[in-house]
């Protein structure tokens, strides 16, 4: 793995991610205690941040990471836990041990399993926080493995208020150019922005994370397949339009299992259709949404200027930016995320959590023109809520929600309130 540029370094060291670190800090604290596992996309700085936990813990600490040179193995692991459980016994307090790149030690979570069921059965205070580069690997690990063993935290790409706090980036900025923290600083420098978002953001990941740690017969298609999604942010797309576009061959459930892969690297996500029946939303065609506008922009072959003019696309942009916000806030909320359409009516985003159901309209323009679409959801599903995000201020009608682009993104929350 190449070392990360100095500026990476750098800059996700000086700023703290307040909301994550105080929710893995006090689940550090707690006298409750499982594997504390950090998974999320790649270069959003969640090994920052589990080092400012490091550096902040009170008393005994071990930091370890399989991302070294040589053959790390289940004893790598046996060894270094049966250090920190030496310094536990002798201190006789809470001993924090973190290991880093987990996934790239051969069957990692069935040793870390042994393990902590042992110090579990002994009454060890061992407290253990494990993530690696690889979401992949590592969601498959706790899944087969761990399963009732470990507390699972989230790492986004960074939200538009952590973007404007550090690097003072604007609402149209940050629409345009995402919210990865190591590219940020190159925003000035368009040829090299663009090279490092491709290279070493989606190459990377494409490479690494999806096609080398999965059963993928058609890398070539799986490459179209993304190729193709990039030119359609936030929209709905049918399988079958997509195999029309691909040259090489395949069929839609392939492309929907490529999609997947995708979508578990914490790259896109394809959303399916709110019906209320799990059978119709499964067969229904995605809206393709990105997790972060960077690696649109960056193979749109267009400036910031020249996307911020064309208005189709930056429309599509918005709307984009907003459902990868709505995407997260419904990971942390427990709500499940979808769009709808029937006919010619669309209802960009809704969000579903038990009886709840909030409709939501993303508009360029003035929030008012947003009242079809919801009369016509509304008519199947009379408990839903109506919320309109809008890039211009504007009145709306009394039943609906408007909360402009900039009190969303700084608050997203609200959505709920």
């Amino acid at each position: 793995m190449p070392a990360k540029p100095w500026y990476v370094t750098i800059t996700m060291k000086r700023y703290l991610r307040k909301k994550l670190y105080k929710k893995l800090k006090s689940h550090l604290d707690s006298n409750v205690n499982f594997v504390q596992a950090v998974v999320g996309p790649r270069q959003v700085g969640k090994t920052t941040l589990v080092k400012q936990i490091f550096e902040a813990w009170k008393g005994a600490k071990f930091y370890e990471t399989a991302d070294m040179p040589g053959v790390m193995n289940a004893k790598w692991i046996i060894a270094i836990w049966e250090k920190a459980r030496s310094a536990e016994k002798k201190k006789n307090k809470k001993i924090l041990l973190i290991i880093d790149e987990i996934q790239k030690v051969s069957k990692w979570s069935t040793i870390v399993k042994k393990l902590f069921d042992e110090d579990n059965f002994s009454k060890k205070r061992l407290h253990v926080v494990i993530l690696g580069s690889s979401s992949l690997l590592m969601q498959r690990g706790l899944t087969e493995s761990l399963a009732g063993r470990f507390e699972l935290h989230k790492h986004s790409q960074w939200s538009y208020k952590e973007c404007r706090e550090f690097f003072n980036l604007s609402l149209k900025e940050y629409i345009y150019y995402g919210s990865y923290p190591a590219a940020l600083p190159l925003r000035k420098n368009q040829t090299r922005w663009v090279e490092y978002i491709r290279e070493s953001l989606i190459e990377t990941v494409i490479a690494k994370d999806v096609l080398q740690m999965n059963p993928v017969t058609k890398p070539a298609l799986l490459r179209q397949v993304f190729a193709l999604c990039l030119y359609y942010p936030a929209q709905i797309l049918s399988y079958q339009n997509m195999l029309g576009q691909l040259q090489e061959a395949g069929n839609a459930s392939t492309i929907a299992f490529y999609l997947r892969l995708l979508a578990n690297a914490f790259f896109m996500v394809p959303l399916e259709k709110y019906s209320g029946s799990k059978i119709r939303q499964k067969s229904s065609s995605p809206k393709l949404l990105f997790l972060d506008n960077s690696v649109v922009s960056a193979n749109s072959g267009k400036s910031f200027k020249q996307t911020y003019n064309d208005k189709p696309l930056w429309g599509r942009l918005f709307e984009n930016a907003v459902g990868a916000r709505l995407f997260w806030l419904a990971q942390e909320e427990g709500w499940e995320l979808f769009y709808w359409r029937e006919r010619d009516f669309e209802v960009d985003y809704v969000l579903s959590k038990g009886r709840r159901i909030i409709a939501v309209e993303v508009k360029s323009g003035y929030p008012g023109k947003a009242q079809a679409a919801f009369d016509v959801f509304a008519k199947r599903h009379k408990n839903a809520e109506k919320v309109v995000v809008s890039l211009k201020k504007g009145k709306s009608p009394a039943d609906i929600k408007c909360l402009d682009a900039g009190q969303f993104f700084l608050n997203p929350e609200k959505i709920f309130s």
